[in-house]
């Protein structure tokens, strides 16, 4: 299966570049082609502006939007990896989303309403955080970092079958639970 690897983190010694290397090595040990958007690395624009809705508008979208939306037509599984802040994605990876997901690409609207255009056979979302579950679970800000991505953005275009994993406590977790978390990480890429 062809794969695209979202991947929004700045820091280049992260944990999330340490799930980004686990997650990769294992999808290509099982036989799937990988394909990493590091979207700090390519600095991508994140912005969308006036330029890029009247060029969405018209259908002559700008070259990186044309360049990622190829990306994910090439995957049939893709696979997110970023930090939770202020209960959202990185301003990168939001951005991203909103300049790639256009209409008539990612969704279109019909006489029954939004009708979501991807196709991908499934999608795994893998996040950090610093706080604790048991804060998260009793607050339901769980539900906070599910659903904006999983449901509204991946299921409302198509994607159907959505797994979420979030790490949480990471900066301040023992190398030895940082090291079962990133085998929980080689399990969820095993299953893709």
């Amino acid at each position: 299966m062809n794969i695209l690897i979202v991947y929004a983190h700045p820091n280049p010694r992260s944990f999330n570049r340490a799930l980004l290397d686990v997650v990769d090595a294992t999808l290509r040990e099982r036989g799937h082609v990988t394909r990493i958007h590091d979207l700090y690395h390519m600095q991508f624009r994140a912005v969308l502006d006036g330029e890029d809705l009247l060029r969405n508008w018209r259908g002559d979208l700008a070259v990186d939007t044309r360049r990622e939306q190829d990306a994910l037509r090439w995957a049939q599984g893709l696979v997110f990896i970023y930090p939770i802040w202020w209960f959202g994605p990185p301003a990168i990876l939001k951005g991203w989303i909103d300049r790639v997901f256009t209409r008539k690409f990612a969704f279109d609207f019909g006489s029954d309403g939004m009708q979501g255009l991807l196709t991908h056979e499934r999608a795994l979302i893998l996040n950090t955080l610093g706080g604790d579950e048991a804060t998260y679970q009793r607050e339901r800000w769980h539900e906070l970092l599910v659903r904006p991505i999983a449901e509204g953005v991946l299921g409302a275009c198509g994607v159907r079958n959505v797994v979420h994993q979030a790490f949480y406590q990471v900066p301040t977790v023992t190398h030895a639970e940082r090291q079962a978390m990133l085998d929980q990480a080689r399990e969820w890429a095993m299953a893709f």
